[in-house]
């Protein structure tokens, strides 16, 4: 949920971690990447450090796809700077990625597809042309998608056919 970081361990806000049930907590899982923490959505918790470690690689361009609420008319010629390749204004050019418009008003509501992770990348990205995130939630990494029937911080263990979906990224 907003309000709570993806850490393990933090003295000054609540962690994923924290809401964990105690005998969750035992297992010793960590977070696959990171969520800002006004961002909620898909955080997928594990102990295997080698699936981690190639979920996050950039070489495996494994996607990661928000669900964006942004002030601003997204319009098709921003659809076209993503697929391009955005240039953020620290000079990092990021690689190409989907920007789908599910509606375009003076707020518009859009899905984009990354395939790497860095700093606040998707609000950076949607700034890079000229307008602002208000809303941001990831609803699918690899190929997994963000489950309907789970409330925002709510979590459950992955069904076998679920890591092996994953596991093909990896």
């Amino acid at each position: 949920p907003q309000g709570v970081i993806s850490a393990t361990y933090d003295n000054m806000h609540r962690t994923v971690i924290d809401i964990l049930e105690d005998e969750d907590k035992n297992k010793e899982v960590f977070p696959v990447g990171r969520l800002d923490i006004d961002t909620e959505g898909l955080l997928i918790l594990t102990n295997d450090g080698q699936l981690a470690h190639k979920l996050l690689s950039p070489k495996k361009n494994v996607p990661k796809t928000y669900f964006a609420k942004v002030l601003g008319e997204m319009t098709n010629e921003d659809v076209k700077h993503f697929k391009n390749g955005i240039t953020l204004e620290d000079g990092y050019e990021c690689k190409s990625a989907n920007l789908k418009i599910i509606k375009s008003d003076k707020e518009s509501e859009v899905e984009i597809t990354i395939t790497e992770g860095k700093f606040h990348q998707v609000k950076r990205m949607v700034e890079a042309v000229n307008k602002k995130v208000t809303y941001l939630k990831r609803i699918s990494m690899g190929g997994f998608d963000l489950p309907d029937d789970l409330e925002v911080g709510q979590y459950r263990e992955m069904t076998k056919e679920e890591i092996e979906i994953l596991l093909k990224y990896a």
